[in-house]
């Protein structure tokens, strides 16, 4: 194979509120915890069925100040970006692994930044402008989270 593709689209809802931090530098960094759902009628009982897969994603920088500000618990989004693998160590210092989407953009799918749809942020939007497109960070790659930075790697349902 000539080389590799590590990309994810989804599109789901908060299930809590946007957990933000700050770097030493002042960035902000956005964790988000996102249910995507399918639904089926199920052959042998007729009735139907749903299945909810929860994802853990990160938000880094500007893109981390507009999940800050714009969304919580509930909010519908999607999400592109990247699969990532983590290992950390916790506080009993065993080693632990998280695999998160780390988010190159998004766009805000329900109407609740101004009352006129979603809220779409590119890179060349201001807060207050709309625009079509999603958000896409202009300063590249993201900066890396501390390997010892603890993630809970308990999901609320």
């Amino acid at each position: 194979m000539a080389g590799s593709l590590n990309k994810v689209m989804i599109i789901g809802n908060l299930g809590k509120d946007p957990e933000v931090r700050s770097t030493q530098s002042g960035s902000k960094i956005a964790n988000l915890t996102v249910a995507t759902s399918e639904s089926w009628t199920s052959k042998q009982t007729g009735q139907r069925e749903e299945k909810t897969e929860w994802h853990r994603v990160v938000v880094f920088g500007r893109g981390a100040e507009v999940v800050e500000k714009y969304l919580r618990k509930g909010s519908k989004a999607f999400f592109e970006g990247r699969l990532q693998t983590r290992k950390w160590t916790d506080q009993n210092n065993q080693e632990r692994y998280t695999t998160e989407i780390v988010a190159d953009n998004f766009t805000m799918l329900d109407g609740k930044r101004d009352g006129n749809g979603g809220g779409s942020y590119g890179s060349d939007d201001d807060y207050g402008q709309s625009g079509g497109g999603s958000y896409a960070p202009s300063t590249g790659t993201p900066k890396k989270i501390s390997d010892d930075a603890p993630f809970d790697d308990d999901i609320p349902f």
